[in-house]
């Protein structure tokens, strides 16, 4: 997958997120006297973590969970089995439809079967129409009958000739009968929208805006796993990657990109050609997005310790390790003045969803502007984050 290569390998919690779980609603930002901004600043964070933390409080399944769990209900086998078996959803495996009571209540903002068999059908229905990708993140309990799970799926739908990427991440709730042990519900709540009942326009228009144009050269990329999508940015995780880089001059130039592209045609010092790469990046490390490099990525399978030498003192290489940046998309042309606006409406984005994000920024370019039209180029801002917890 271009844009976005998902790991195959579960992404396991660790021991500790698989007991009971349960938020405790508390009240919001209390009235204080006059004090310092950056206590202000903390008691407004802890306000928007507590928001955060009130949506699990709405999130239930269709479970009574007022009483105890009885003993012959084995949540935390149930835990573990969907630790092994939703990884499985969209491959030849399938899941394991055993586990589920045949009436049972399937539910996201724009779908709803009440019956085991209508949930398989729309699987294979959805495996048809697209090329989904499933990662599961983490599987917790989160009642005596109920268990959460959070994930990502990224579908790329083949019919359109542009074979746009759809990407939903949130959780599943999924009551258990307390009578049988099976599971009896299963509701979906995507992060990008809030009305997540069935029947949401909020949802359909959320799947309608990601099937727009962007035009994306079928060349290597940056792997990263989405963590996260909000209705205004993504969350990736990125591995590391290496960079050839030089000066530039600001965000949207491109002063420098013939240098840095004269590296991996052959100027260098073993002459070796290298296999061009996309996005090419602008970065900005300083608050005021003034300080600029401009960047190549290199094929994944270099190493930079058996890369030839630039031939000009300029250029360096360098090795970025990765790590959890926001991103948001945009088409365009993109001007200075666009960079800068999608930059301070990202970072404002993600300070009142109470992330950290650091100083500077990416602009990260996917096309050749002279060869795409400006409509459909894929352009996307990037912040680097401090820290980030998938809760």
């Amino acid at each position: 997958m271009a844009t976005a290569q998902l790991s195959t390998q579960i992404l396991r919690p660790i021991p500790a997120a698989c007991v009971s779980f349960r938020q405790v609603t508390t009240t919001g930002l209390p009235s204080t006297s006059p004090s310092s901004s950056t206590t202000i600043f903390k008691l407004r964070k802890e306000a928007i973590t507590t928001n955060q933390k009130l949506k699990w409080a709405r999130r239930l399944s269709l479970v009574d969970q007022s009483s105890p769990a009885k003993p012959t209900v084995d949540v935390e086998g149930l835990v573990s089995f969907l630790c092994d078996d939703l990884p499985h959803l969209f491959d030849d495996q399938g899941i394991d439809p055993t586990a589920y009571g045949e009436q049972v209540k399937f539910r996201d903002p724009i779908t709803k079967h009440d019956t085991i068999s209508g949930y398989l059908f729309n699987i294979s229905l959805l495996k048809v129409l697209f090329r989904p990708l499933f990662q599961l993140h983490w599987v917790k309990q989160t009642g005596p009958y109920e268990i959460t799970t959070r994930w990502t799926m990224v579908m790329k739908f083949t019919l359109f000739p542009w074979k746009p990427e759809l990407v939903f991440t949130g959780t599943s709730v999924m009551g258990i009968n307390p009578n049988n042990g099976k599971f009896c519900s299963h509701l979906d709540f995507w992060d990008s929208i809030e009305n997540n009942d069935y029947f949401s326009l909020e949802g359909l228009w959320d799947v309608f805006r990601q099937l727009r144009v962007y035009k994306t050269p079928d060349l290597e990329t940056p792997r990263y796993q989405i963590l996260k999508r909000t209705a205004n940015y993504e969350v990736r995780r990125y591995t590391p990657f290496i960079v050839v880089e030089t000066d530039g001059d600001k965000l949207s130039g491109s002063t420098g990109f013939n240098t840095v592209a004269g590296y991996i045609f052959g100027k260098n010092s073993t002459m070796e050609k290298i296999p061009m790469t996309t996005p090419v990046f602008t970065q900005a490390l300083d608050p005021e997005l003034s300080e600029v490099s401009i960047q190549i990525v290199l094929p994944l399978e270099k190493d930079i310790s058996s890369l030839p030498n630039p031939s000009q003192e300029t250029v360096n290489l360098r090795k970025v390790e990765g790590g959890i940046a926001a991103a948001l998309k945009f088409s365009g042309k993109p001007t200075e003045q666009v960079v800068r606006e999608k930059e301070k409406a990202l970072r404002s984005s993600l300070i009142r969803d109470g992330l950290n994000p650091k100083k500077g920024c990416l602009l990260a370019r996917y096309n050749d502007p002279g060869r795409t039209w400006s409509f459909i180029m894929r352009n996307e801002v990037l912040i680097w984050l401090e820290e980030f917890t998938l809760d």
